[in-house]
């Protein structure tokens, strides 16, 4: 007998992501321009509602009902950016909702990576990266050598 994807499902676990779907979670993102427009329709399609504010006080941020999540990429960063992801992860923190560090060719330029480190001080609850991006993090280049000392 044949056995597609669709007899794994039962009942059980088929309520719990209609249920999910159902709340249509916020999910704050503060993506670059190149993946803006996918990120939201990916979002969309799983059931979350995506919210692309960029904000450089607190007054224009203000995001009710509070989001589910936090969407960090660091693609086409810029000072506004930099403003903006500062105070959305601040805001996030108090309130407890959790974020994403997309650090997207972190390691190519050091305005990036300094940024992206600084960003790791603020706890984000996942980094979403490839090999040499975790490895510039970490400080490491993709090569295997270490590039600084550690603080």
């Amino acid at each position: 007998m044949y056995l597609t994807p669709f007899h794994c499902l039962t009942p059980l676990p088929l309520t719990g992501c209609l249920n999910c779907v159902k709340k249509t979670p916020l999910i704050h993102c503060l993506t670059n321009q190149v993946v803006q427009n996918f990120t939201a329709n990916v979002l969309l399609a799983i059931g979350a509602s995506p919210a692309m504010v960029v904000a450089k006080n607190r007054k224009r941020l203000n995001l009710a009902p509070l989001p589910a999540a936090c969407w960090l990429n660091v693609g086409t960063l810029n000072d506004i950016q930099i403003e903006s992801m500062t105070l959305a992860v601040s805001a996030a923190n108090v309130a407890g909702v959790p974020w994403v560090l997309d650090p997207v060719a972190v390691g190519g330029l050091a305005y990036r990576t300094d940024f992206c480190r600084d960003l790791l001080n603020l706890k984000p609850a996942a980094i979403r990266g490839n090999a040499s991006e975790i490895m510039a993090l970490a400080g490491f280049s993709s090569s295997g050598a270490w590039r600084r000392q550690c603080r």
